[in-house]
């Protein structure tokens, strides 16, 4: 049963120290205790129980939170003051809930934003593009040349996307502006023509340049494009008829343009003239001319037929044909279609002067033998692929029995007059693949012939063999083979 003790005070009995119970001992007080007067007390021998708010101060002093730690988000309620973040370090997300207020940006540099792709679909010929943004580029109706930033920075991007698939058939054409493509300079234009493509595009530096990081599987080096050549094939000129003989037909005459790629080579073949016969032969056939070369379609001028003798029967085949002999009447020899004519007819013993066919040159048949003349060799084409205008390819002209007739002329454009018993004819002028005149003497040999290639200034490699002359007209470099060689595109 406990005790109960009634006074109104408890002092020491000594000193100033009073003590309620022993170690262990559990002391319960069940009225109010009042604790102003209570200094000195230990935070840890508080365990439990509330303190009232009206005995906390309007104002709390500031506090230091250094040695909080553990504190959970819960038990902080009301608007914190701004803080620093600078000493805040492995910072998770998985602390911060509710909404942070908006944020200044402007100090902030090197985010990647990604790529600002166009809403627009571009189908025009032309397009300037921006650094950082994406480009859907339908090629349905014509291709289109891009041309990128005049200055870049490292890191800048571009990308294109092939909108329809249809580039394999109206490629895309980038203009890099000054700046280097993968190392090479602004005198290549890059093209892209794969059906479906995707491609991006960033910017290394001065050195390099842009660098492809992603075109499909496309080999992504830059090619140079197919550069627009001219061409002028003449093959070499047929020999005359030897004894009352008809004039040699011209070389064939053909034109050529053609797209050629780069680092192409072209290999040009200059056909020789027919050579001379001795007495009582039909006239030689000239050799052809010819360019060939990869990715081109190859080009064969037909050497000029060689001219008939007096009763050699009709003259021969060829880029022209040859003229018919003179004492019995012989037929032309035919020229090839798109290449040159027929040669003229022999006016046969009929005739009392037996007048020699003229051979076909390249603008026209070449003229009958009469009884009184030869024929004319027949004129040739001009071509201001050099420059001026030149006419090459002319026939060779027919002979006369005796010198009382006139032997006929040689064909405009390098064809040789014809002969009589006492004067020789003329050879065909070399490198214009003209006809040698049909005699009753001698000479009569055939024109080599020629090739010329017209290329702009721009784009020439001057990478020749053959020693062919090179000369310029306006914006392109002409090279003229008078004799085989080859040009690397």
């Amino acid at each position: 049963m406990a005790s109960e003790i009634n006074v109104d005070k408890i002092t020491p009995q000594t000193g100033t120290t009073l003590e309620l119970g022993d170690s262990g001992d559990t002391i319960t007080v069940t009225g109010t205790l009042d604790g102003s007067g209570l200094t000195g007390l230990n935070a840890t021998n508080l365990t439990s129980g509330t303190v009232p708010d009206a005995r906390f101060p309007a104002t709390l002093p500031a506090a230091s939170g250094a040695n909080l730690t553990g504190l959970p988000a819960a038990n902080l309620t009301g608007a914190l003051p701004a803080l620093n973040g600078s000493a805040l370090t492995n910072l998770t997300s998985g602390n911060l809930t509710g909404a942070l207020p908006a944020i200044d940006g402007s100090a902030l540099t090197g985010i990647e934003t990604g790529t600002d792709w166009q809403s627009t679909i571009v189908t025009g010929s032309t397009l300037t593009a921006v650094a950082g943004r994406g480009y859907w580029i339908d090629t349905t109706s014509n291709q289109c040349t891009i041309t990128f930033p005049s200055s870049a920075s490292v890191g800048d991007t571009i990308e294109l996307v092939d909108y329809a698939r249809n580039w394999a058939t109206n490629k895309i054409i980038i203009d890099s502006n000054g700046l280097n493509y993968q190392g090479q300079a602004d005198t290549y234009a890059v093209e892209y023509s794969t059906n479906g493509q995707a491609l991006r595009v960033v910017y290394s530096g001065a050195t390099k340049g842009w660098i492809p990081t992603s075109d499909d599987d496309v080999a992504n080096a830059p090619v140079s494009p197919a550069v627009s050549i001219d061409f002028l094939v003449v093959a070499g000129g047929g020999a005359g008829g030897h004894q009352h003989g008809g004039g040699g037909g011209a070389g064939g005459y053909r034109t050529s343009t053609q797209s050629v790629g780069n680092g192409v080579a072209i290999t040009v073949t200059v056909g020789a003239g027919g050579a001379a016969v001795a007495y009582g032969n039909q006239g030689n056939d000239g050799s052809n001319s010819s360019f060939s070369g990869s990715g081109l379609t190859t080009i064969t001028s037909t050497g000029g037929g060689g001219g008939s003798y007096y009763d050699g029967g009709n003259g021969r085949t060829g880029g022209s044909g040859g003229g018919g002999g003179s004492d019995s009447i012989s037929n032309a020899g035919l020229g090839t279609a798109g290449q040159g004519n027929n040669g003229g007819n022999g006016s046969g013993h009929a005739a009392s002067q037996y007048g020699g066919g003229g051979g076909g040159g390249a603008g026209a048949v070449g003229g009958n033998g009469t009884g009184s003349v030869g024929g004319a060799g027949g004129s040739g084409s001009a071509s201001s692929i050099t420059g001026s205008s030149v006419t090459r390819a002319g026939g060779g002209g027919g002979s006369t029995f005796t010198s009382q007739a006139a032997a006929g002329a040689g064909g405009a454009g390098g064809g040789g007059a014809g002969g009589t018993n006492s004067a020789n004819s003329g050879n065909g002028s070399a490198n214009t693949g003209g006809g040698g005149g049909g005699t009753g003497s001698g000479g009569g040999a055939g024109g080599s012939g020629i090739v010329i290639l017209s290329v702009p200034t721009s784009r020439y490699s001057s990478t020749t063999t053959g020693s062919p002359t090179v000369t310029t007209s306006g914006s392109n470099t002409i090279l003229i083979f008078n004799a085989s060689g080859s040009y690397t595109a």
